[in-house]
């Protein structure tokens, strides 16, 4: 089955086929067997965040403002105001023990508060006092958003399988897999201890094997498609290994890892940066290569006079095109992904040198140039890759194609003739005769007509 969404790629010979087969299939044991030898079977992983705080839905039924309280006086002697708002809001537990209760807490305030109103779906916490267990308090924590999401996800799936029909069912089975690949291996094994480094190169391999052979078929193609991208990952992770120690970032250049730190002592954060960057890649490097497989294939089916430097020529000018925007999607990913910490530049009274230079900037930088190094390498492996396949899989030289007959010349004094005869008349559509015809139109009523509009009639 080939890329294109709408035709299969021809079949590849036995010979070609033997040989991508003791390849790929090796390769593919070898990811599975580190799979499982890496699977953690310790459980979750123990944290030190404390106990678990109930969490509980409820619907709002009245919302209280009133002035906020005076706050301790300011620097000049008068009374402050605190931060609004404040107030009451009584809401209706639909779960838990107190389900059906109405119970009454305080304005969400503060960065990042919620803003309720009437008739909001809301998530509640109940804290109980350390000193006297039986007296506790509620809270609103946030929106449940439930539902909302549930119809994106419905909207999302639907565009595409509408779009893609059975190539687009194929490509949410893909994602659903990759998921499933992130949340049951990949994020278990990291927080159980497991080098984060290791379990990222075999879980992103783990997923291009599944997502590709779903989505795109088993063929000929699709294992040029996989090749390329393995190796490809290879190059970026040792690329990765060698320019964070070059470079000596130690992964807690955001207050993510840090938290995480604290909650997780166990967490290697240099090596989470290394497979931040190469779970990043996956995502991207198989876009390209299926691309550039695709490309060579479609090539050599127009045209199966080209030879193998033809076809890696050719392609590769269509990858170079590609990367040239691929490149700055990367950057833009990652530039949006990392807003608020841009954001945080224009209020840095540091030098610009020692700005690009700091922990937190340096990792954004090297992500996005390690990860476009590696791209850029996926081309012309994979590239060279599906010019020696196509190429292989010839039978033959291609069949000669008949030169289409000549086209008859015309007889060049007929057409003068033609030319500088004069024109007979027209019927005359206003006579009720239809065999007279108008006299011969002369040089002064010739297209356009003297008194014929040459505007577009609506």
């Amino acid at each position: 089955m080939g890329s294109d969404h709408t035709r299969s790629a021809p079949s590849a010979p036995p010979r070609v086929r033997r040989i991508l087969i003791a390849t790929v299939v090796p390769l593919f044991v070898a990811t599975v067997l580190a799979a499982v030898v890496l699977w953690p079977r310790d459980g979750s992983p123990q944290t030190d965040g404390g106990a678990n705080v109930p969490r509980y839905h409820g619907t709002v039924t009245r919302v209280v403002t009133e002035p906020c309280p005076p706050t301790a006086p300011g620097p000049e002697g008068t009374p402050g105001v605190g931060d609004g708002p404040c107030g009451t809001v009584d809401v209706r537990v639909d779960d838990g023990p107190a389900a059906g209760q109405q119970i009454q807490t305080p304005v969400p305030a503060g960065p990042g508060a919620p803003r309720v109103e009437v008739d909001d779906e809301v998530i509640l916490v109940e804290l109980t006092d350390p000193t006297d267990p039986t007296a506790s308090s509620w809270n609103i924590a946030e929106h449940q958003r439930g539902a909302p999401l549930l119809w994106l996800a419905v909207i999302f799936a639907a565009a595409i399988v509408a779009f893609g029909r059975w190539r687009g069912l194929a490509a949410l089975a893909g994602l659903a897999a990759s998921f499933a690949i992130l949340l049951t291996f990949v994020l278990p094994g990291i927080g159980a201890g497991r080098s984060p480094l290791l379990v990222a190169v075999v879980g992103a391999a783990l997923i291009m094997f599944v997502v590709l052979y779903l989505t795109h078929g088993v063929s000929a193609q699709t294992s040029v498609a996989v090749l390329g991208t393995l190796g490809s990952l290879v190059l970026t992770g040792v690329l990765a290994t060698i320019v964070t120690a070059t470079t000596h970032l130690t992964g807690f250049g955001s207050e993510d890892a840090t938290t995480l730190s604290m909650f997780q002592a166990d967490v290697d954060l240099h090596g989470l940066l290394l497979a931040g960057i190469i779970i990043g890649s996956l995502g991207v490097l198989d876009d390209v290569t299926v691309t550039q497989a695709a490309t060579v294939t479609e090539l050599a089916n127009a045209n199966p006079g080209l030879t193998r430097l033809q076809l890696y020529r050719a392609a590769t000018r269509v990858g170079r095109a590609h990367i040239a925007s691929t490149v700055n999607t990367i950057v833009l990913a990652y530039a949006g992904a990392s807003l608020p910490l841009l954001l945080l530049l224009t209020a840095d009274s540091r030098p610009i040198g020692q700005i690009l230079t700091s922990e937190f900037l340096a990792q954004e930088i090297v992500r996005s140039a390690v990860a476009t190094l590696g791209l850029i390498a996926a081309v012309p492996l994979t590239t060279g890759l599906a010019a020696m396949v196509t190429a292989a899989g010839r039978q033959g030289p291609a069949p000669a194609v008949d030169a289409p007959a000549p086209r008859p010349q015309p007889d060049r004094a007929e057409a003068l003739a033609a030319l500088i005869s004069p024109r007979t008349g027209r019927p005359d559509p206003t006579s009720p005769d239809p065999a007279r015809t108008t006299p011969p139109s002369t040089a002064t009523d010739r297209w356009p007509e003297p008194n014929r509009s040459t505007d577009t009639a609506w």
